[in-house]
């Protein structure tokens, strides 16, 4: 199964295109555009995904629109790598060294598929370490504002506060640890 996802340069882009905004549907001109491949490419990838039943398509007017299955086994797989190569994700990643000692960074599961948030006490980021570098994060966090064109929650703790937050059973760390995550720096074991 994975001979099938990661066998081209073009299919590497388009899932990243795919999964950086699973709730969009695009035609093909616009992934061309977005992948910067040829439109040869792009349309035989496109065929290649359709038939490992990664993306389905629909026409509209005189145009195909193609967008990424949710019921595709490895949705959530492949959605989380995505997570971790672009946007914030691979921002945090790349600028590790400048944040402080950060132990855990988990984006929150709605904040990846680009599910509009319940309640504005809702957590899209939370970053666990010590030493943060608040000045740093805020700048990640503001250019992916930029791109998404919404605020970004996020809340930086030290290990010694989500330890205490724990023992008190806080209502605001359950609500976090209880909802859907993807782990971009760390492993669940270390958060819960």
């Amino acid at each position: 199964m994975l001979r099938q996802l990661f066998i081209s340069k073009t299919r590497v882009k388009l899932l990243e295109i795919f999964l950086s905004d699973p709730t969009q549907m695009y035609h093909v001109r616009d992934l061309v555009r977005r992948a910067g491949e040829e439109i040869n490419a792009v349309r035989r990838e496109l065929a290649r995904m359709e038939q490992f039943g990664l993306v389905k398509k629909e026409p509209r007017g005189n145009r195909l629109y193609y967008w990424f299955r949710h019921d595709y086994p490895l949705y959530n797989d492949l959605l989380s790598l995505v997570a971790k190569t672009t946007g914030l994700g691979a921002a945090i990643i790349k600028n590790r060294g400048k944040l402080g000692n950060v132990q855990v960074v988990m984006l929150s599961g709605k904040f990846v598929r680009r599910i509009p948030r319940k309640s504005p006490d809702e957590v899209d980021l939370l970053v666990v370490g010590s030493n943060i570098v608040l000045n740093e994060l805020a700048a990640l966090v503001r250019t992916e504002e930029e791109t998404r064109g919404q605020t970004i929650n996020y809340t930086p703790m030290t290990e010694e506060e989500v330890r205490f937050r724990r023992t008190r059973h806080d209502p605001f760390l359950q609500s976090i640890l209880t909802q859907s995550r993807v782990m971009v720096v760390g492993s669940d074991e270390q958060l819960v």
